[in-house]
């Protein structure tokens, strides 16, 4: 059966659309409205254009402006992609394409989906993809209340904490606080909603390094492994997907650098199961021992605690993968995992 591709850069107003049907052309189709009658009429126009093909939609992830017209794509049985936008801009310049405006961004999808076999999306389920906004509200809550409190503190340190300048910052650290302390007990009634949801986080629990404040971020995103693998993917490929693979660095007999972790992946999560390697490489248990092996081994702390992040990794995806408990003594025998650096 024959696929057809569409590649379609998508903005908050316009979506400009572009096909192809083999591997060394494509067509710009036209440009849409991104609303409800601009995707009706692109709807309409692509499955003309593409007959009997199969239809492949190809889009860039546009902070959530792509996901009403990937829902809508996928209950219309089309296929659907939202390649890595850095692989995309890549690939662009291996064919020396330079120019970047919207027509030419859905022309370079379209050849991009037509030139690749790539990984299928899916939407996460309604439960986790409702809690996935609430702990995203909750970051942002925080990163405004970290910059009130800065704010508060520098009024502070010069002693011009007062007049109406000083009372707007406290009021807004208030609000902060208790919008926060909302979306805390959002967090917990929607967890109590779904139960399933709730066992998961206790299982994942378990793993050394995962405590209350990381593990829902954790699940979150090995549900999204789980969707865009059908749950059959590889513990490697989950460590390059989130970024933590080692991308070593060599050429002939001369050319030797540190190798480096290849930062695919999104950096907050990251950051993450860093600092959850930090904070469980301090207590009792085999994240410890796996970290002072490396330690002892002449390995710097910085490369351990990196091995130990995708430690956590491993041990999270096996305990959500098979529903079952953590077993410290079959992860304090498994072998080590190659240690990229940062």
């Amino acid at each position: 059966m024959s696929i057809f591709v569409v590649g379609i850069d998508v903005s908050r107003q316009m979506l400009d659309v572009a096909v192809a049907s083999d591997k060394q052309s494509a067509t710009y189709l036209g440009q849409y409205t991104n609303d409800d009658s601009g995707m009706e009429r692109l709807f309409q126009a692509v499955e003309q254009t593409a007959g009997d093909a199969t239809i492949h939609l190809v889009m860039e992830p546009t902070g959530g402006y792509e996901q009403p017209l990937a829902h809508l794509a996928l209950n219309r049985g089309w296929q659907v992609s939202l390649p890595n936008p850095r692989h995309v801009r890549d690939w662009a310049k291996s064919q020396g394409r330079r120019a970047k405006t919207d027509r030419q961004d859905a022309l370079l999808l379209a050849r991009y989906g037509a030139n690749h076999e790539l990984p299928l999306w899916q939407p996460l389920p309604v439960p986790v993809a409702e809690l996935e906004a609430l702990l995203d509200r909750r970051t942002d809550l925080e990163g405004m209340l970290r910059q009130e409190r800065n704010r508060q503190h520098a009024l502070v340190s010069r002693d011009a904490f007062t007049g109406p300048v000083a009372a707007s910052v406290q009021a807004a650290i208030a609000w902060l606080e208790e919008a926060i302390a909302t979306i805390e007990a959002d967090i917990d009634e929607h967890l109590n909603r779904y139960p399933e949801l709730r066992e998961e986080a206790r299982r994942l629990r378990q793993v050394p390094g995962i405590g209350a404040r990381n593990v829902l971020p954790i699940l979150v995103l090995l549900h999204r492994w789980g969707s865009l693998t059908c749950f059959l993917g590889t513990a490697r490929g989950l460590t390059a997907y989130v970024g933590l693979d080692p991308q070593p660095y060599r050429s002939g007999t001369s050319i030797r650098r540190p190798s480096a972790i290849s930062r695919q992946g999104a950096p907050a999560i990251r950051s993450l199961l860093f600092m959850s390697a930090l904070g469980g490489a301090r207590g009792y248990n085999v994240l410890r021992e796996f970290y002072q092996r490396l330690v002892a081994a002449g390995k710097p702390k910085k490369l351990a605690l990196i091995a130990a992040a995708r430690k956590i990794l491993v041990w999270a995806w096996a305990v959500f993968r098979d529903h079952a408990n953590f077993d410290p003594m079959l992860a304090s025998g498994a072998e080590s995992a190659s240690l990229p650096v940062a």
